[in-house]
Formats: structure tokens, C-alpha cells, sequence
């Protein structure tokens, strides 16, 4: 372990450590969503953790083929971001020929996920964690839920954070043939059935992995406090009953917490190349004119800057994303504003796509309609020029569009769950407070009440709608940050360790040395 002078040294697990959005939905099936984003809060953190001073290093897979893929030039920009502000000796590359010819993170067969997890898995606990000698471990979602049986047996602090609800399972046998010492630790395993000795249990028993993290990890956090308490009250059907008991059993020992995602850095109209016209609090009105007459223009819409545009940010997904309820009263809302030329523009792929393709052409609303498949410039063109973005959700377990939205002056009209609700509240002009509008009740009729409260505001005088919407500008930009995040994580780190993450007085005198004797 790290010796008592020096920063504590924080190992970060994660299979993925770069921006990819989840509403592209191409790169993985529902069950492998990043939900709010853990490719890129996991970069942020990382980057946060260091530049404050923190001894922190990172363990993930080789992707060789995808690293180098011209297909994939974010992720390698990301890599060698990271890489030019760490040493190379805080990033630990797993080895093995699983990840070397893969061209994505996620294979679209489960059991080929589960091959790429044991293969990461045994590479961080055989090889990994011995060379780093971690004083605490942070693992995230089921791919790394083996870890903390590990990381308890060693008595290393361990941190499992959930980004994806979803769970996978296997066998003792399996995990133990990809080269893990499993019966070393197998006690701390969650099984699906009681495990009454090693010798029953190994072939026969199935190992549910993220349950296994929740189990074993001294300490669980959901990226999202609402989205926690909601799984644990059981407002959420899909969520597996073990994960559900294994999460209220931390809760109740005060061994669980939400925290929220951020943003990543580049949605910054200050600073976004793909706007038309930058702007900022200041001189957003102009900024954001200019930026929707380019968006009309692009997508071949009516153009004029005086209609309002409702801008769908999310996959067009109806488990999750509750597009259905929009298609329930897509004629209603554009008929009813129909003078005012209300425009909704779609930047999203899914299933769905299709069915409001037919409406669309069915009442022939080309001129007010715009459906366009993800596309990361035009993502950022549509959250300026919008007015307002739509999120009404079933379920969110964090969720990242409704922190962007107000950071270009679009305001969410969103479903209140999860973690939308922990960052948005309804706007109250006489009150100057909130920055969108929620409906409670998940069905259409809740949706369309939303859409008139916010056309209700954008119908206010000019000077009314300035100061509110430059008020949540600059709120937004305060609150919605990586910054406000790594200090969320390190006030929890810290609260597992026992002691401070960074001591200033060592903070730069602190240099790993990976040669030494392990002595955990």
C-alpha cells in the first residue's frame, strides 16, 4: 500500500473511458446503454481527480483495434488527452487478444460480453491491483463486478458505482476458466442461489456480476440520489429483485448515495464549433436567432426565428425514452400551434423513428417537422437553435440532456423521475426560480400539459423571457460541471479511506513507485 506521508492512490475501473453518447444507440442494444454517459463521466473524473493533485490511475481494456480505428478519432483523442496530463505509469492497459480486433466496446452477443468482462477482470486482479497496490478501488457497472469480492478479501476500500441497471450472469466455472482465482474469494460473491460450500456452488449456481459488485463493494453509489431511492422503494419493475434488496441493504447501512453525472465539456456555446454563432448569458438572444435560422435552413424547415422549436434530444426509444406519449399527441400539439409555426426536430435513431416518419408525411408537416439520425454536430446546432427540449421519460437514471439544454438557454420539457428530477424544477417567473417544466403523471395528456406551460412562457414579453432564461444560463454553468462531480467523489472517497484524498503540502512530491513489494 502507499505509504502514510502520500496522497492515497485511487484506482478507477471502467471498460470505457471516453465520450460516447448513449442517444447515438447504434453502438450497443439496450441493456449495454450508457444511460448518463459512463465513458464520459469516467474521463472527467479522472482528469478532475488529477489535475486537483489526487494519486489516481486508470485500468481498462487494450481496445488496440478501436484506439487506432479512424472511425473512433473521439476516443482516441480522449486517450491521448488523458495521456499527455498522466504519467504513463498511471494508465494500466488490460492485455489480452479479447479486446486487440474488436472495433467497439460492446459486442452485440451477450456471451461475448461476459468473455470481454472475465478477460478485463482477471488482467485487473491478477496483474493490475498487485502493480498498483491501490489504497481504494472505484469500479463501475456489472463489467467490473467481480472486483470488489477481490478488492474485500485484500481489505482494499472498494467503491461500485451503477451507471446501467442491467445485469448478467455465469458460472463459478467460467469465471474460474478465464484464469480468476475465484475460490479465493468466492464468500463474497452474490449467487442466485444460497451457496453453502464452494464444491456445490461451482458449476451449477449462477453469479449475477452486477449484483456481486453491490454485494461485495464496501460502498454504492447510482448516478442519480432519486434514481437510488426510487429502486429502493420498488417503483421500477425491471429492476432485478436482488439488485433491488442488495441496494436497500446498503442504503440501510448508510453504505449508498446517488451522484450525479455532468455534461461533458464541450457543450459550451461560448466555445461550440458547431454553431452558427456562439453566444453566451449575455448575448444569447441574437446567438440563439441566428443558430435556428441555420438549423431551418439545414433542415429545410419554415424559416422563421419567431417560431418556437421543440428539439428531441434522446433514442427514439419507448421503454426508456417515452417517445410514444410524444406520438400520442404529435397532430394535437402541432394543429393546435399551427399559426405560431411550433417546429420539433428529431437529432435521434431508434425503432421509433419510423413512426413519426409516417405521421409526418401522413398530415404532410414536412415544413415543421425534421427527423435526422444522430449526428454529434447537429446535436449541438439543434440544443442552440431549440427553444426547448423534450425528455419525457418513464424512467432516467440520471440523464444528460436536460443539463445541457440550459446551458445554450433551452429550457426541458421532461417527465419528473429520477435524475431529472434531482436537476430541474418548474419554472415559477413570479418566483424567479426553476429552470424547465415538469409533468408528474407518465402519460400523454401529462406531456401535453408540459408543452403548454412552456408555450405559455415562451408567449411572455421579451424582457420577461431574457432574464429568465440568462438566470438559468448562468446557474446551469455553475451547477452542471465535472468539477462539482470529482468533489462529490472525493468527499466520498475520503469518507472510505478515513483521511484526506489530497494533502496539499505532498500533493506534487508524491511519485508512484510501482516496483515495490505489495504488502496488501
Amino acid at each position: 500500500m502507499n505509504t502514510a506521508s502520500c496522497n492515497p492512490r485511487v484506482l478507477i475501473v471502467t471498460p470505457e473511458v471516453t465520450y460516447l453518447p448513449d442517444r447515438m444507440g447504434g453502438l450497443a442494444s439496450f441493456y449495454t446503454a450508457k444511460a448518463g454517459g459512463l465513458a464520459d463521466v469516467s474521463a472527467a473524473l479522472i482528469s478532475a481527480l488529477f489535475e486537483q493533485g489526487a494519486d489516481v490511475h486508470v485500468a481498462m481494456p487494450d481496445y488496440r483495434s478501436l484506439f487506432s480505428d479512424k472511425l473512433a478519432p473521439v476516443l482516441k483523442k480522449e486517450i491521448n488527452r488523458i495521456q499527455r496530463k498522466m504519467p504513463d505509469d498511471r494508465i494500466h492497459l488490460a492485455e489480452d487478444r479479447a479486446f486487440y480486433y474488436i472495433n467497439r466496446v460492446y459486442s452485440f452477443y451477450g456471451d461475448e460480453n461476459v468473455k470481454l468482462s472475465l478477460a478485463f477482470q482477471r488482467e485487473v486482479i491478477n496483474n493490475i491491483v498487485p502493480r498498483v497496490q491501490p489504497d481504494l478501488i472505484h469500479c463501475n457497472d456489472w463489467m467490473t463486478g467481480l472486483i470488489p469480492a477481490m478488492a474485500r478479501k485484500l481489505g482494499i476500500p472498494c467503491l461500485f458505482t451503477i451507471h446501467n441497471i442491467h445485469t448478467v450472469k455465469t458460472y463459478l466455472a467460467e469465471i474460474e476458466d478465464r484464469g480468476i482465482d475465484a475460490a479465493d474469494f468466492w464468500q463474497n460473491i452474490y449467487f442466485e442461489n444460497m451457496a453453502t460450500s464452494y464444491e456445490q456452488i461451482r458449476d451449477s449456481n449462477p453469479v449475477d456480476l452486477l449484483t456481486s459488485g453491490i454485494f461485495a463493494a464496501h460502498f454504492v453509489n447510482v448516478v442519480s440520489p432519486t434514481f437510488l431511492q426510487e429502486i429502493v422503494d420498488g417503483r421500477h419493475d425491471f429492476v432485478k429483485t436482488c439488485v433491488r434488496q442488495e441496494l436497500v441493504n446498503k442504503v440501510r447501512a448508510e453504505c449508498a448515495s446517488g451522484i450525479l453525472n455532468a455534461p461533458d465539456p464541450s457543450f459550451n456555446p461560448a466555445e461550440d464549433k458547431d454553431l452558427a454563432r456562439e453566444f453566451g448569458p449575455q448575448n444569447f438572444v441574437g446567438g440563439k436567432k441566428e443558430n435556428k435560422r441555420h438549423l431551418q435552413r439545414k433542415l429545410g424547415l419554415i424559416q422563421d426565428d419567431r417560431a418556437p422549436i421543440f428539439f428531441w434530444p434522446s433514442r427514439l426509444d419507448p421503454i426508456q425514452k417515452g417517445c410514444q406519449l410524444l406520438a400520442d399527441i404529435f397532430y394535437k400539439v402541432i394543429s393546435k400551434y399551427w399559426d405560431r409555426k411550433l417546429q420539433i426536430v428529431f437529432v435521434a435513431n431508434g425503432d421509433y423513428q419510423m413512426t413519426f416518419r409516417d405521421i409526418v408525411n401522413f398530415h404532410k408537416f414536412q415544413e415543421r417537422v425534421a427527423i435526422s439520425d444522430f449526428s454529434n454536430d447537429l446535436e449541438h446546432l439543434a440544443y442552440a437553435a431549440a427553444d426547448f427540449i423534450l425528455m419525457p421519460s418513464r424512467f432516467e437514471p440520471c440523464g444528460l440532456p436536460q443539463m445541457i439544454a440550459p446551458l445554450y438557454g433551452t429550457l426541458p420539457v421532461a417527465h419528473d423521475t429520477g435524475g431529472i428530477r434531482d436537476t430541474i424544477t418548474h419554472l415559477d417567473v413570479d418566483k424567479n426560480t426553476g429552470n424547465g417544466f415538469l409533468f408528474e403523471t407518465f402519460d400523454a395528456e401529462g406531456l401535453f400539459w408540459a408543452v403548454e406551460q412552456a408555450m405559455a412562457f415562451y408567449s411572455l414579453p421579451q424582457k420577461v423571457k431574457t432574464n429568465q432564461i440568462r438566470r438559468i444560463m448562468t446557474e446551469s454553468q455553475v451547477t452542471f460541471t465535472h468539477a462539482n462531480t470529482a468533489r462529490q467523489y472525493i468527499k466520498l472517497y475520503e469518507k472510505m479511506l478515513q483521511r484526506p484524498l489530497i494533502v496539499e503540502n505532498v500533493k506534487n512530491a508524491c511519485s508512484p513507485d510501482l516496483n515495490k513489494e505489495s504488502d496488501s
